[in-house]
């Protein structure tokens, strides 16, 4: 049999979750992959996955950082029978070994997926951040140790089990801030494939919507060595994404208005450069789905890659 015409097989570890549904949603659509599942009653059981791990091609984590780490250690066990992991938790984010599931982010770096047997999917947050600095980074007009802030919104799904109980019986409050201790552990994946040397500010807040994201990046042209024009940033951004079936860079609307919900339901992100030539100064924004190309999306964008169905 051709190898073109193999059904691969998927198991996701946490399939009843908000990624892990998504996941499996999006491979139901998906020619060529069978997504496997164990009973209820068995998903802890460590026998139980270790049998269904041996026999797949490809195991997604959607799970605690914790729960990964084990189920990461069960799969090592399994020598050659071991099966390639997208990791969806945080867990293995900046582990050596690992590839960043963001396939836009650099040239080639699609190729080390592919080549991969361990993803680390991004966090929703870092996909739009990584995504506006990381060329500006590369292109030279943005210092690695400039003193970046990122402020960033999302809908109430990407908090998680308790956070989503929490707006749907209204008792959350309609909008906050929250991270003020400045230990967000979506920073150190910002930081790094930013290829930023100086740990940023990140000021994430969450709103009153299920889903939905902006990531805004916030610069002083002015004050930075090359003196850019924000078409200088843009032009930069065009080309680094150039291509991109997934990731596009747009136009900033005249009305200085975005919000976040545009984009619900798909796997794209879109960037924006809003500035004013006049006081120098410009506010870079990332727009996505934080549960497409923040979650789900985006591990099923690595699948396709790590088992050669794009």
């Amino acid at each position: 049999m051709d190898s073109a015409t193999l059904t691969r097989t998927v198991f996701i570890d946490g399939e009843a979750g908000t990624t892990g549904l998504g996941i499996a949603q999006r491979l139901a659509a998906m020619a060529g992959v069978t997504v496997r599942s164990i009973a209820p009653e068995r998903r802890k059981d460590p026998d139980a996955r270790r049998e269904i791990m041996s026999s797949v091609d490809l195991v997604v984590l959607c799970l605690p950082d914790d729960a990964a780490k084990e189920s990461v250690a069960l799969a090592d066990g399994l020598g050659e029978r071991s099966p390639k992991i997208v990791d969806a938790s945080t867990a293995h984010r900046v582990a050596p070994g690992w590839v960043y599931g963001f396939p836009e982010m650099a040239a080639g770096h699609a190729d080390l997926i592919r080549a991969s047997r361990r993803v680390a999917n991004p966090g929703c947050y870092p996909t739009g951040g990584v995504a506006l600095i990381r060329p500006l980074v590369d292109a030279g007009l943005l210092p690695p140790d400039w003193p970046v802030a990122v402020n960033a919104v999302s809908g109430y799904s990407g908090g998680g089990k308790s956070m989503i109980a929490a707006y749907e019986a209204r008792t959350a409050p309609d909008f906050e801030l929250y991270g003020l201790g400045l230990e967000h552990k979506h920073l150190p994946e910002l930081q790094k494939y930013s290829n930023l040397t100086r740990r940023p500010i990140f000021v994430p807040s969450v709103g009153d919507f299920r889903q939905g994201m902006l990531v805004s990046l916030p610069l002083h042209l002015d004050a930075l060595p090359a003196k850019p024009k924000a078409a200088d940033l843009q032009a930069v951004l065009e080309r680094h994404y150039a291509g991109s079936r997934l990731v596009s860079v747009v136009p900033a609307e005249a009305s200085g208005k975005l919000e976040p919900q545009a984009l619900n339901g798909t796997d794209k992100l879109e960037l924006r450069v809003y500035s004013n030539e006049k006081h120098r100064q410009a506010v870079l924004v990332a727009r996505l789905d934080n549960l497409g190309k923040g979650a789900s999306g985006a591990a099923v964008q690595n699948i396709g890659l790590m088992l050669g169905l794009e």
